[in-house]
């Protein structure tokens, strides 16, 4: 998928500013590492499972590269690096069923993998930057020391208060994963029959999720969900766990925080369902929003986090204080008719059909979700 408008951008070089931005959307080279642990003896399979996907990976529009890589050391660890000419096309095709389906004859030969995404600030020699579309990052980025992630899925119409009451009922986890990872906070929502756990950690994310997943209470509290899901999946089968966390998962594509976290701010989540191949220009428009709203003194918006799969885009919203519908109506992105027009118009469902200038109040009623817990690690 392409956009025609404006990257979104950092502040400039050596301007102050306390402002902390992570965002996909600045139209600069990708670079992803793959990190591969191999079964033993299985070497032979997978190169052959690998070239059968490079082949397809090749013709994935957005792609510019790709080299595969075995440890002089190790011959059980391969590396494979690929460059894409933004993020969008990368996570367009890493996030799609078409990808799921390319990478299944690896599992069978694969032990582990880890994958690392950066954009390319600066080249020394090399010709990738001018060769391909996209450009080197301008500035560096602010970051705070956290990585956030969520996780999506949809239960049986019906059973949604149950659900609520077993995700609300459960008993946290050990925050303390390693040395340098912990657990800082973990938050869930729901919309209809749409489900929405939001983690943030510190460390390594893969170590997090990991760890979350081997705590018996985490352990309990999935299994009593099972029967309610409308994704089967057997936790006690590694494909089919892997499977559904793979679709599961729903990757943060823009943050920005204003100033330090507030431990008094509300915290609020929005849905907004989007319109057949329109998520990525959605999450996008309300990144530019959410950008504008931080050069706003007047903004009640601390800090927001947008995350997309396909179509389902959430927006975390940290606020100062309680919002009214016309205050949560701004944050929405909703500050005039033009913009309520734009945005409705990459809405998708029955409800959002037909959405006018002064119906605030409806838009905000579609888009809320309701909060089913929000718990904070100690220390955070």
């Amino acid at each position: 998928m392409t956009t025609t408008s404006a990257p979104v951008s950092p502040p400039p070089t050596g301007q102050a500013s306390q402002r902390v931005s992570q965002s996909v959307f600045d139209g600069s080279l990708l670079r992803v590492i793959l990190l591969i642990d191999v079964h033993d003896g299985a070497q032979q399979q997978f190169l052959e499972a690998y070239e059968q996907l490079c082949n397809q990976v090749a013709s994935v529009p957005g792609h510019v590269s790709e080299q595969l890589c075995q440890s002089i050391e190790n011959p059980s660890q391969w590396l494979v690096t690929s460059e894409w000419e933004s993020a969008l096309p990368f996570l367009t095709w890493v996030n799609s069923e078409e990808h799921v389906r390319m990478v299944q004859p690896l599992h069978g030969c694969v032990r582990d993998t880890r994958s690392l995404r950066f954009h390319v600030v600066r080249e020394i020699g090399g010709s990738g930057a001018q060769n391909a579309k996209g450009s080197l990052q301008a500035a560096p980025r602010i970051g705070d020391g956290v990585i956030r992630h969520a996780l999506t899925f949809t239960v049986k119409p019906g059973s949604e208060e149950k659900v609520a009451e077993i995700l609300a009922g459960y008993a946290s986890p050990e925050p303390r994963v390693d040395d340098t990872t912990r657990l800082c906070r973990t938050s869930l929502f729901l919309h209809g029959n749409r489900v929405v756990r939001a983690i943030e950690v510190r460390g390594d994310l893969l170590a997090a999720l990991r760890h979350v997943a081997r705590q018996p209470e985490v352990r309990a509290v999935e299994e009593a969900i099972n029967p309610y899901l409308e994704q089967d999946r057997d936790l006690d089968d590694p494909e089919s766990a892997r499977v559904f966390f793979t679709r599961a998962a729903l990757p943060a594509v823009h943050h920005v925080t204003v100033e330090q976290e507030d431990p008094t701010a509300q915290r609020h989540a929005l849905f907004y369902p989007a319109r057949p191949e329109c998520g990525m220009r959605l999450a996008e428009e309300l990144a530019r929003h959410d950008e504008a709203a931080a050069d706003d003194p007047r903004s009640p918006v601390l800090g927001s986090t947008i995350f997309q799969r396909d179509e389902v885009v959430v927006r975390l919203l940290d606020v100062r204080f309680g919002l009214d519908d016309e205050g949560l109506g701004r944050c929405l992105g909703l500050s005039g008719a033009g913009r309520v027009r734009e945005l409705t118009t990459l809405l998708d469902g029955p409800d959002a059909v037909g959405v006018q200038d002064g119906d605030l109040p409806r838009i905000v009623e579609l888009a809320r979700m309701r909060a089913v817990t929000d718990r904070r690690s100690p220390q955070d």
